[in-house]
């Protein structure tokens, strides 16, 4: 199976809900993981951070900064200030247990936290969802030409819009 069609069963990678999805168990798996990997690390996983980590694996579309504090406002009834949330995203970042969506300026919960790679993500402009896409390949592919036209790559974040499965489906009709 290729790496970009990893599935939850195997304890790997995420796809759109429409694709048979058990998104109770794939969300519990991620927080599972984030637990020992933080543990691992030796990195606090501390009530916040885990709190933020549950609003953004609540589903698959990705979530901004302000709609994580009105959720979090709206379950204690009280005013979380923004950077406790942007602080805790940073650290969930610098731990690979979320993916930043540029163009959204949102996050995502990454599917493969324990393994360092650069996914890409697949956004569906009908329905909102993400899914992310490992596949290495194409990326050094993209390195090595621009290392060959001399330009030392920093960061780059690759996302591609389009019709998830299920919308796919529902257009086509």
């Amino acid at each position: 199976m290729a790496r970009g069609q990893r599935t939850e069963e195997t304890g790997e990678g995420a796809r759109f809900s429409g694709q048979g999805h058990d998104h109770a168990h794939c969300a519990t798996l991620a927080l599972a993981r984030a637990d020992a990997l933080c543990d691992e690390r030796g990195v606090r996983l501390t009530q916040i951070r885990r709190r933020v980590l549950e609003v953004i694996w609540s589903g698959h579309r990705p979530l901004g900064a302000y709609d994580i504090l009105a959720t979090l406002a709206q379950e204690s009834g009280g005013k979380p200030q923004p950077p406790t949330v942007y602080r805790a995203l940073e650290f969930l970042q610098e731990q690979g247990l979320v993916h930043r969506v540029e163009s959204l300026n949102a996050f995502v919960g990454c599917p493969l936290p324990d393994e360092q790679h650069r996914g890409q993500i697949l956004l569906c402009r009908a329905c909102g969802e993400a899914a992310e896409l490992v596949e290495e390949q194409g990326l050094k592919a993209l390195q090595r030409s621009a290392e060959a036209m001399g330009f030392k790559v920093e960061s780059f974040t690759v996302e591609l819009s389009g019709l998830c499965p299920t919308c796919r489906t529902e257009e086509e009709v």
